[in-house]
């Protein structure tokens, strides 16, 4: 958990204070316009009341240019941002024909499959010729393809499990899956930090749900057993089913799910596991196949295993696997397959030629090479962060690395003086993390040399001298061994 420091806690509320107390008065200066102005409503009530916007007009809009940045290339290791402006003090932002060249830090892009890929992008092209470039049609009338049928055994294969099925949208996974496994009378046992995809699904199921606490088996089994000893609300019969819901790398904090624990408390208590690996497949294990893999956890003891293709390939959608029976299910009741246009066969050719070069079966080893590269780039990125004193969240091995910023006031100050030294990165508050606790959240690639990185911590340094986010205090370095660090292999 994160342990904020007193005076920086004491720093926030008082700047969030300031921010509320101005908004509140602005707005009340509007009331007072508005009513002696003239009403256009004829009889409707306001489609946005103003106590149900105020954070996006009073706090979200000033610092509006630091988020939604369109770019005008691929996700490359480097990328075109396109210059906007504002003239009403960015309530409104308008895109202009330049555009800056920027070291990409934001795209979920880990083994660098986002750009041109000399077997990927030729096989994509040419699906392309052949099916077009939507099935314009649901899995279930006119859009499976051979490809989808080829791309189900694929993922099935990589992950191992017996069966897979895939859909075209990756939040849509986890939102539209979960209320087909379980309903009224089952359990879902949620991690705190899960991803709001997870959240809407459960909250959409109709189940009971219980939070444990981040990342910690210990409270989960505390949780369990209160669980099953109380049994379902008012009746106090047994749950139908409970299901513990987890994910590999969670995507705010870049932690790597503790998986052998939390399987073995579950199969303890008889509960079943969910495991979304939307950014640990591909990107953590040796031959990437996510956090079973890196942490020794055999694919049969997790029951539903769910990811994307977002992130790793290249591509777009995502997928569930797990036994033949369960997803012969899911294929009869799951809205995301009966309704849903389905993946574009192009999307899903690139992600079968992604696997193909991760496992070597392109020919060669450029497969392995990234993955190493993306471990080897995400360890040395992280531990350059934490002797410079940022206070940087995660694990080894993990490339998301987010940097806390806390204060709303360097949010903005952070990203725009990234972006003036041409470096690209995200920032993330409330309501995407709890109000105290925004950060900037550093995404690592496998296409990233050694010079853009260095060239990253460079520009990150000085930001973060410039706006006071080095929590702690730098790590002692001699000059030989500062030299010896910035010389390039």
């Amino acid at each position: 958990m994160i342990t904020i420091p007193y005076l920086t806690a004491v720093s926030t509320y008082f700047s969030y204070g300031l921010l509320f107390a101005f908004g509140q008065l602005r707005d009340y200066s509007r009331l007072i316009f508005d009513w002696c102005s003239t009403n256009n409503l004829q009889g409707y009530a306001p489609i946005c009341l103003a106590h149900e916007d105020f954070y996006i007009r009073r706090l979200y809009h000033r610092i509006q240019d630091c988020f939604n940045r369109p770019i005008s290339s691929a996700p490359d290791s480097w990328v075109d941002v396109i210059e906007r402006y504002s003239n009403d003090n960015n309530k409104t932002l308008k895109r202009t024909t330049k555009s800056t060249r920027c070291l990409n830090l934001g795209s979920y892009n880990y083994l660098g499959f986002g750009s041109f890929d000399e077997y990927c992008t030729p096989r994509v092209i040419e699906s392309l010729k052949k099916f077009s470039a939507s099935t314009c049609s649901s899995r279930v009338d006119a859009g499976t393809t051979s490809v989808h049928a080829e791309l189900e055994e694929c993922v099935a294969k990589y992950v191992g499990k017996p069966a897979a099925i895939v859909t075209g949208m990756g939040f849509a996974t986890n939102s539209a899956i979960i209320p087909v496994l379980i309903g009224k009378g089952g359990l879902i046992i949620s991690d705190s930090l899960n991803h709001t995809s997870i959240v809407n699904g459960a909250r959409g199921s109709g189940a009971t749900i219980r939070v444990f606490q981040h990342n910690t088996p210990a409270h989960l089994e505390r949780v369990l057993k209160e669980q099953i000893a109380e049994g379902q609300p008012r009746t106090h019969r047994p749950w139908k089913k409970i299901i513990v819901v987890v994910e590999g790398i969670y995507s705010m904090e870049g932690e790597i799910c503790q998986l052998p624990e939390i399987v073995s408390v579950c199969k303890k208590y008889k509960a079943y596991v969910y495991l979304d690996e939307a950014h640990s497949i591909g990107a953590i294990g040796k031959t990437g196949r996510g956090v079973c893999e890196l942490l020794g956890v055999d694919t049969a003891d997790v029951d539903i295993m769910m990811g994307t293709f977002t992130k790793s390939f290249g591509s777009c959608g995502g997928y569930i696997a797990g036994s033949k029976d369960l997803i012969q299910y899911l294929k009869y009741h799951c809205p995301a397959h009966l309704y849903a246009t389905s993946i574009s066969t192009p999307s899903a050719q690139q992600i079968i030629s992604a696997i193909k070069v991760i496992l070597g079966e392109d020919g060669s080893n450029r497969g392995a090479q990234k993955l190493a590269r993306i471990r080897e780039n995400g360890n040395f990125f992280r531990a350059e962060l934490q002797k410079m004193g940022f206070e940087v969240l995660g694990d080894n091995d993990s490339p998301v690395m987010p940097i806390m910023l806390y204060n709303p006031a360097k949010i903005p100050a952070f990203s725009r003086e990234c972006l003036r030294e041409n470096v690209a990165v995200v920032v993330v508050g409330f309501p995407a993390t709890p109000l105290l606790l925004a950060r900037a959240r550093i995404c690592i690639s496998a296409s990233h040399s050694r010079e853009d990185l260095i060239k990253a911590l460079k520009v990150i340094s000085k930001a973060g001298d410039l706006t006071g986010i080095k929590y702690f205090p730098a790590a002692p370095k001699k000059q030989e061994e500062e030299k010896d660090r910035m010389k390039l292999d």
